[in-house]
């Protein structure tokens, strides 16, 4: 027999960025329990695993009707993995296009690594639910980013543990802009201010310079996404996410 199943619980790999921070927040509206997961793997912008507590505390602090539901916070350490991959990720390299035409910020099977360790944690967490912001709609091209490997992962993860986990990828079918949108859906201004200020994209860790999509370089493909979002969603008038 294994651990009680907590049927309304999710567990949200969260990285402290934008759209993870928007999934915590997804997540948060619709399930009665939450927990998040983290991973220190090496990366260069190490500084996203500060930004995701002061994530979480905000949250807390400012979303009563979610600060009850937000459960424990676990981070794995990886780094192992991560030394692996050698990409623009995790050394001091130039961003660029690699001979495969994938950007080299792209390590190898990151997301399949990341559900892998979701899972066998919320295996012994008893939690049915890993949510996570994987994207294909607009995004930097990584293949572990399609919804196809997303469920040929929770297959693979449901037949090698016994379980029965639903991989909930609610950003796959959105651009950055609509990402901004179901942020204010979700939490208002309030919610949006907290992407801006507290959350962390920025492949090269820098958080000096505050622009009016958040703390960044504004030049890595990270933040060019983040920026590009914005300034779409900005010009359409800030609407929240079209029902």
């Amino acid at each position: 027999m294994g651990p009680m199943t907590h049927a309304d619980a999710a567990l949200v790999l969260f990285s402290g960025g934008q759209d993870s921070t928007v999934c915590l927040a997804w997540a948060l509206a619709r399930y009665a329990r939450v927990e998040t997961v983290g991973f220190d793997y090496g990366q260069r912008h190490a500084v996203e695993l500060q930004a995701r507590q002061a994530v979480r505390a905000r949250l807390a602090a400012e979303f009563p009707q979610w600060a009850g539901r937000l459960g424990p916070d676990h981070m794995l350490e990886i780094r192992g993995f991560g030394a692996i991959g050698g990409t623009a990720m995790t050394e001091e390299r130039a961003f660029e296009i690699s001979e495969k035409g994938l950007p080299n910020s792209y390590v190898p099977g990151r997301n399949l690594v990341f559900l892998t360790y979701a899972a066998a944690l919320a295996d012994r967490r008893g939690i049915p639910a890993l949510v996570g912001g994987m994207c294909e709609t607009d995004y930097s091209g990584y293949p572990d980013c399609r919804r196809e490997a997303i469920d040929a992962m929770e297959r693979a993860l449901n037949l090698g543990m016994a379980q029965d986990f639903r991989i909930e990828t609610p950003l796959m079918r959105l651009t950055k802009a609509e990402t901004w949108a179901l942020a204010k859906q979700l939490g208002g201004e309030a919610l949006v201010a907290l992407v801006v200020e507290d959350s962390h994209t920025c492949y090269r860790g820098e958080r000096g310079e505050l622009h009016a999509w958040g703390h960044g370089c504004g030049t890595c493909p990270a933040c060019e996404l983040r920026a590009k979002g914005w300034d779409e969603w900005a010009a359409g008038g800030r609407p929240e996410l079209a029902a």
